[in-house]
């Protein structure tokens, strides 16, 4: 690897094979310059910006961060066990490690809006969180207060959903919570929390949310298929309908008949398993 760009000491944008990369390591650009071959010894962390990510941009950002954040959250992640994928993602490392450095600058105690949204739809994603910040508090004279779990649980749901900065997955979580009530009053039926059947529907709408976001819906065309799961499950499909209508106003994009399918099934199980 090459150095193309010194951000500060810790912090460096670098080229390996056709790939810009961003590289953090302690005095990894200390009196470095563009041009200098990587030292491989100082590399701590090695990060491939997302596809229509400004490197630059995601390198600058990172490096305005104390550095002592970025090992704090990075060594926290390790040890909480967080899948590769996101240990790996810049967005997210540079999310949480800006986040923990504003948290411990504020000093105080902040009640986060959807609190209770994120504990009932985000069960999962919470206990990773809980993780989390236990590891980051290890490593902080001052740790951080309980609720700060539901900011970072946020940021973990936001860097899987993809859909741009926290303010889309506040968005989206709205949109769960609207569709699951708006399936709970046409069957008369209520949810429960913990339930199995619903935390599989969530992992499917955030999977269709994705999808959306990508411009990469199922869409097999109007199939046979299609139409046979809607007439054996005629209620589902009109509260399928409902909920597509929802969803396209709030993305300005239609469902195609696949993925209406899906949701026409998600919800009879759901329907179903909750009777």
């Amino acid at each position: 690897m090459h150095i193309l760009r010194v951000f500060n000491n810790n912090v460096i944008l670098a080229r390996r094979g056709d790939e810009e990369v961003v590289v953090t390591g302690r005095g990894i650009g200390f009196q470095a310059k563009a041009g200098d071959r990587v030292d491989p010894a100082r590399v701590a962390q090695l990060f491939v910006p997302a596809v229509g990510r400004d490197p630059d941009h995601s390198a600058a950002i990172l490096a305005a961060i104390p550095g002592e954040y970025i090992q704090t959250v990075l060594g926290a992640m390790k040890r909480a066990e967080l899948p590769d994928a996101l240990q790996k993602k810049l967005t997210l490392v540079v999310a949480l490690a800006d986040h923990v450095h504003g948290a411990v600058k504020r000093s105080t105690t902040v009640t986060y809006p959807l609190e209770a949204e994120v504990r009932y739809l985000y069960s999962e994603d919470l206990a990773l969180a809980k993780r989390l910040l236990r590891e980051i508090n290890s490593a902080l004279r001052t740790p951080l207060p309980e609720s700060e779990a539901v900011a970072l649980t946020l940021h973990l749901v936001n860097a899987g959903f993809s859909v741009g900065d926290l303010s889309g997955t506040y968005r989206m979580t709205g949109l769960i919570q609207q569709l699951l009530e708006i399936i709970s009053e046409y069957f008369g039926i209520e949810f429960h929390d913990g339930s199995t059947s619903v935390a599989r529907f969530i992992t499917h709408l955030r999977y269709l949310f994705v999808r959306m976001s990508q411009h990469a819906q199922l869409d097999s065309g109007d199939s046979p298929i299609s139409r046979a799961i809607a007439q054996q499950h005629p209620r589902a499909a009109d509260c399928a309908q409902l909920l597509a209508g929802v969803i396209e106003l709030r993305f300005e994009d239609s469902l195609t008949c696949d993925e209406v399918s899906y949701l026409t099934l998600h919800i009879a199980r759901l329907t179903e398993a909750d009777k």
